[in-house]
């Protein structure tokens, strides 16, 4: 478990020092606003408010996690005071007299150092402490956890952005085809060559093309805006451009080895084991209330006594006291027992959720191996689909400029082609989001950082 954790630290420091370089790159014009996903993650992981949150909540575990919380330490304590007292007594005497005093004042000051140790309660100091490191353990894990789960949704995005820009691409190409498409009618209208409806259904074919187009602008903005909103970029409409302009998909994943590396490395998993751990310990430490306790106790101090009336009028003292007290609960109600049982099945409650946990992991890796192996295939016949597609426009434009060739139907085969186009782009894009899935699931993540 340190060996893991040391790595994961091991990784951030990595990422940190990325940071460092992608803040001095930035500044040369070249590079400016070019961004990897390497790059999104390290700004995103320096700045983002929810991961920030979180490590701050680790650190406090980690600060938790001393002997002086856990109560192994001796307790030390300065402290002064002073009392005073205001009587009116009466004394009475064995032959009946009696005397009287009205406002008698009496008052004393005390100042000194104190210590208070509990030196056995039951093994409960010792599984108190040993829950405050597990808790931090927990916290190291709860950060490793929701970075994991940024780097898939910022990898997500930034995939996302990628194929936009591919689509918006892909539009553009269409609206140049269009465009063309148009020159050639109206060319051959002004000649009398082509009839009014041929020009109109380009001109028509044309301003859709356009519409399209000036739509997936504004889904390009919206996924840049997402991207910039995940870095926590306070400029959400800062022009950002990636440096990738193409999704290029892993298709060498073993599934067995994903699977091996899940069961071990899976935060999700290791959280829940985690969970029988603290549990295993809320129980010993119920447990411990079955011993005796021993406390020892002792101060310094000095202590000065005014009296009013009395046979001498003050009195000091200085030295030194001690004491130890030692004690076992012998009935409280039954409440250790029903405590005791009451944990005994939170400790089977958390194995249950262990088994769950695994199941759904299993379930999980199982749904999206299938997703990736088909989505593979369906990819391989989309490259083929892509280069018919291109052929088959290029040959019907060139017989449309021949004029062998009707207008809708060369607008058949230039949708054809974008369409070959978006179910490309759709399938490499969706095997990426397994591939990032399967990775998140098998906890080998971050060791993927550029996917």
């Amino acid at each position: 478990m340190i060996q893991k954790m040391n790595r994961f630290l091991y990784i951030l420091v990595l990422l940190s020092f990325s940071l460092n370089c992608i803040y001095a790159q930035t500044d040369s014009p070249e590079n400016k606003n070019r961004l990897s996903l390497q790059e999104c993650i390290a700004i995103g992981l320096d700045k983002n408010y929810s991961i920030r949150i979180v490590r701050n909540e680790a650190t406090i575990a980690q600060k938790n996690a001393t002997r002086g919380n856990a109560g192994q330490i001796p307790q030390f304590d300065l402290n002064g005071s002073y009392n005073g007292t205001i009587y009116d007594n009466d004394y009475y005497y064995p032959d009946g007299t009696s005397t009287s005093n009205s406002n008698s004042f009496n008052s004393n000051i005390y100042a000194g150092l104190g210590l208070n140790w509990t030196i056995f309660e039951g093994f409960s100091l010792q599984a108190t402490y040993q829950k405050l490191k597990e808790l931090q353990n927990m916290g190291e894990l709860n950060l490793k956890l929701s970075i994991e789960d940024y780097v898939a949704s910022i990898s997500a995005e930034y995939y996302n952005l990628i194929r936009q820009l591919i689509r918006l691409s892909n539009l553009k190409m269409t609206v140049n085809l269009s465009g063309e498409r148009l020159r050639i009618v109206e060319e051959s209208y002004n000649i009398g060559a082509s009839s009014g409806l041929d020009f109109q259904q380009a001109k028509v074919d044309y301003n859709s093309d356009l519409s399209n187009y000036l739509a997936q602008n504004e889904a390009v903005n919206s996924s840049k805006v997402s991207l910039c909103e995940m870095m926590s970029i306070n400029d959400l409409e800062r022009d950002i451009s990636l440096a990738d302009s193409m999704i290029t998909p892993n298709i060498l994943l073993d599934r067995e080895d994903l699977w091996n590396k899940a069961i071990n490395n899976n935060t999700s998993y290791l959280i829940a084991k985690k969970n029988i751990r603290i549990s295993e310990l809320d129980y010993k430490k119920i447990k411990s209330r079955n011993y005796p306790y021993l406390r020892l106790s002792s101060g310094y101090g000095y202590r000065k006594y005014w009296y009013e009336n009395s046979n001498y009028d003050k009195m000091t003292q200085l030295g030194f006291n001690y004491g130890l007290t030692a004690g076992f609960t012998l009935f409280d109600g039954m409440n250790r027992r029903r405590e005791q049982r009451n944990a005994k099945i939170e400790i089977e409650n958390k194995n249950l959720s262990l088994q769950e946990t695994e199941l759904s992991l299993k379930s999980d890796m199982a749904t999206l191996w299938m997703a990736y192996r088909n989505d593979i295939k369906l990819w391989n016949l989309e490259k083929d689909n892509l280069v018919v597609a291109r052929s088959n426009f290029e040959i019907a434009m060139e017989r449309y400029r021949l004029r062998e060739l009707s207008g809708i139907e060369l607008r058949e085969a230039q949708l054809s082609l974008l369409e070959s186009e978006e179910r490309l782009s759709t399938v490499e894009y969706n095997i990426k989001l397994c591939e990032i899935s399967l990775l998140q699931l098998s906890g080998d993540i971050l060791n993927n950082i550029s996917l």
